[in-house]
């Protein structure tokens, strides 16, 4: 099956998508983006996906590329083009084509492009066992609650965990634990789960909050400070969260084991409870 992409509201085969060596995004990662899971043929999130794409593209002050109904409309349609059941959508958003000049051009006209994939999120792989991470200086800019698409610091971490042998990389600041290369970190302490507070130090996570709605359920406290590294390696329990990973046991960090050197049951609970709110939601949007 030939997969479709979407370049400016046009659907083409892959091969043929295309854009301008001119285009900022090419030119300066002048751009923001998202990915949103798909289940079941159906998005997860996605109302709070393109939430989060509106102020990303305020905060670098650039207007979206079409109204949010066509948007999604957009969006479900490569859906179903492509005969996606499991997997994800990216989509990504540029200041478009203009003369090399680092200030805005006078004339905007934003560069839209979306494409899909089929990939395992709700049986991943890698979720029975859980997954080794090494930590890596955070060398991000200063506005990481931006989701922007100049992502150089992320590859190089992300290079840095698949060189080790590892799943993610943590990334630390001044000894203490922002984020992953693409993910928000927590750990369990004491039955409580513990993440690092909002801000522009750390991107807002969508599955992040749903994590955080499942453990108020089921009384689980949460507190939103920062994390020491030095803590992690004594922790009870820590997990990973993120669009495509769910809810991602850790087991061992730097080599050294976390917890048991297995997935912890608060850690289990949460990510069963994840599945289950996703599955639901897709039974609801079906009927």
């Amino acid at each position: 099956m030939t997969r479709i992409a979407c370049v400016n509201g046009l659907f083409i085969p892959e091969a043929d998508a295309t854009v301008s060596i001119f285009d900022r995004g090419f030119v300066f990662g002048d751009g923001v983006y998202e990915v949103i899971a798909v289940v079941d043929g159906r998005f997860v999130d996605d109302g709070p996906h393109l939430d989060r794409l509106d102020r990303s593209l305020r905060e670098i002050q650039l207007a979206p590329p079409m109204p949010r109904a066509s948007l999604h409309a957009t969006l479900h349609t490569l859906v179903e083009r492509n005969a996606l059941a499991e997997g994800l959508v990216y989509l990504q958003v540029t200041r478009g084509v203009a003369e090399r000049d680092f200030a805005f051009p006078a004339v905007e006209q934003p560069t839209f492009v979306a494409w899909a994939r089929p990939v395992p999120v709700v049986e991943h792989p890698r979720a029975a066992a859980g997954v080794a991470v090494v930590s890596v200086p955070d060398q991000r800019w200063a506005r990481r609650d931006i989701k922007s698409i100049a992502l150089l610091p992320q590859v190089l971490a992300k290079q840095a965990a698949r060189a080790a042998g590892a799943f993610e990389a943590l990334m630390t600041h001044d000894d203490h634990l922002t984020e992953g290369g693409a993910a928000t970190v927590f750990m369990v302490e004491q039955g409580a789960l513990v993440t690092h507070p909002l801000g522009t130090e750390v991107l807002p996570g969508i599955t992040r909050e749903r994590v955080f709605a499942l453990a108020q359920s089921r009384g689980i406290p949460i507190v939103e400070r920062r994390i020491h590294t030095g803590e992690l390696a004594g922790a009870d329990e820590l997990f990973l969260t993120a669009a495509t990973a769910f809810v991602m046991p850790i087991v061992t960090v730097d080599g050294a084991t976390v917890g048991g050197g297995v997935p912890g049951p608060i850690t289990q609970q949460l990510r069963a409870d994840y599945v289950a709110s996703v599955r639901h939601g897709a039974a609801a949007q079906a009927m």
